[in-house]
């Protein structure tokens, strides 16, 4: 599949209206308080159905996330290791943009280099060397 991206980088502001947020205890620190508090969070966002995002990027998401997604083409990204329902948010958040920052990331195209001359010639001698080592070993007739 290939890289190309039709607009500028979709961010998790873009698509904050399609995110569901929701909320249950969590497991993580907090003691008593854990269990009466719902400060886990986690972000489900239907990429299929994506009114910000064109096919190609959709396909980009579903691709790179698999993972995370489920069989109905949600992407869900939760949090529970803060005593805060805020913080945890606030960290899904960022989970759910570094996703998308890596979803539409372009890649590298990796440039053929040749060897070096002395990289060549290192390499020939070396093979010399184990040649005569070998050579040395065999029994004389």
């Amino acid at each position: 599949m290939s890289r190309v991206m039709t607009k500028a980088r979709i961010t998790v502001s873009d698509i904050q209206s399609e995110v569901e947020v929701i909320t249950s205890r969590s497991g993580g620190p907090g003691g008593q308080h854990a269990n009466k508090v719902e400060t886990k969070i986690q972000l489900r966002w239907n990429v299929g159905t994506s009114e910000k995002l064109s096919q190609i990027q959709k396909e980009l998401v579903m691709v790179m996330n698999a993972s995370k997604m489920t069989k109905e083409g949600h992407l869900i990204v939760a949090c529970d290791t803060k005593r805060s329902q805020t913080r945890n948010k606030e960290i899904a958040l960022k989970k759910l943009d570094r996703l998308l920052a890596r979803a539409f990331a372009k890649k590298k195209v990796r440039k053929a280099t040749k060897p070096t001359k002395a990289s060549r010639k290192k390499r020939l001698d070396d093979k010399r060397r184990h040649g005569e080592k070998k050579e040395m070993r065999r029994r004389l007739m």
